[in-house]
């Protein structure tokens, strides 16, 4: 039986949450807090193998709550928050930073035409979450909140070829762990960066929005036929597959796809994989980055082959080692990396 604590201060959506996650015999919501300041509380008293926390409550907001459990009884937590409202979904993000593992939107009404898959989801990644082996988030002693990052050097490894393009796929962790890349990257940046991250359905702008606050390069959302622009990351927009085609002067131009989902995904990390490899053969650099499943892992087949670089996190700074596992199973992988060292080997390799 999986053990839940609801963190919600509406009732209605509290109540709501409640009987979704209890239509599950597999799950149990053994606590319902109001405020901040209840969930670190009932956080300690309970121990539940998960908890569902909101963002924006009285007294203690669900970031200083997420901040206060991890850094004091560590536990899964998955953010519920409105992603249409962009300073909800920018502290949800912020969240993941703090330890959240994900972000989901709050669930419309039983009367919602989205409400089956909204509790299918709610279901799935709870029940996929309470596994997950949380650590302890030390809370920031800086009044901002941020770890300061020394930008790397560019410095060319002798004897390989210089990339062209960077493609990022990443799913659970993953919005954290790009931040922190992003941050260390100067606007200098010669190569143009594509990034598929899997996240819940309307938090694509936010989460542009959030990257862009800590990086010197441009973020935007992946637009049809646009240049991919050195200096710029290029993420791919909701329920489309991203990928590039190469034009003749050199230059990649992107192409958005609602082409069938690849697994159960689009977009697709593999979709991305197997186009950059296609488009730039043995210009790419290629990393895969935290997250579950195998999403990618057929794509990185296809770069191995172009003679692209491929990158894997490793497994301590991963927040959920599954797909950098599954790539490195897979033989394809070239270089394993700590996240604090993975923006130095991008720049190396696009030096």
């Amino acid at each position: 039986m999986i053990r839940v604590l609801v963190v919600e201060d509406s009732p209605t959506a509290r109540q709501l949450l409640v009987s979704m996650l209890q239509s599950d015999p597999a799950i149990q919501v053994v606590g319902e807090a109001r405020t901040g300041t209840e969930a670190v509380v009932l956080a300690t008293r309970l121990a539940p193998d998960l908890i569902t926390m909101d963002v924006q409550m009285p007294e203690l907001d669900g970031l200083t709550a997420t901040q206060q459990i991890m850094a004091n009884v560590p536990t899964p937590i998955i953010i519920v928050s409105a992603q249409a409202d962009l300073r909800q979904a920018e502290l949800s993000l912020e969240a993941t930073r703090a330890g959240a593992l994900l972000v989901l939107p709050k669930p419309t009404g039983p009367s919602g035409p989205d409400f089956e898959s909204q509790r299918a989801q709610l279901i799935a990644m709870t029940k996929a979450m309470a596994q997950v082996k949380v650590v302890r988030r030390w809370r920031s002693i800086t009044g901002s909140g941020e770890v300061p990052i020394l930008t790397p050097a560019f410095v060319h490894r002798e004897g390989s070829p210089r990339r062209h393009i960077v493609a990022i796929v990443a799913s659970t962790g993953g919005p954290a762990a790009l931040r922190e890349i992003l941050a260390a990257l100067p606007r200098t940046f010669p190569a143009p960066i594509l990034v598929v991250q899997h996240i819940a359905k309307g938090f694509v702008e936010p989460l542009v929005h959030w990257l862009s606050g800590a990086t010197q390069l441009g973020v935007v959302v992946a637009r049809q036929g646009e240049r991919a622009r050195p200096g710029f990351v290029h993420i791919a927009p909701d329920d489309h597959h991203l990928g590039v085609r190469a034009t003749s002067d050199g230059t990649f131009l992107l192409t958005l796809s609602d082409a069938p989902l690849v697994g159960s995904f689009r977009p697709s990390g593999t979709h991305l994989f197997e186009s950059v490899a296609a488009a730039a053969g043995d210009k790419v650099f290629a990393a895969i980055l935290t997250g579950m499943g195998d999403d990618g892992v057929a794509g990185l087949r296809a770069v191995d082959k172009a003679g692209g670089h491929i990158l894997a996190q490793d497994e301590a700074s991963s927040v959920i080692y599954g797909m950098p596992r599954e790539a490195v199973r897979a033989g394809v992988v070239d270089s394993v990396a700590a996240l604090s060292n993975i923006a130095q080997q991008m720049m190396e390799a696009v030096a």
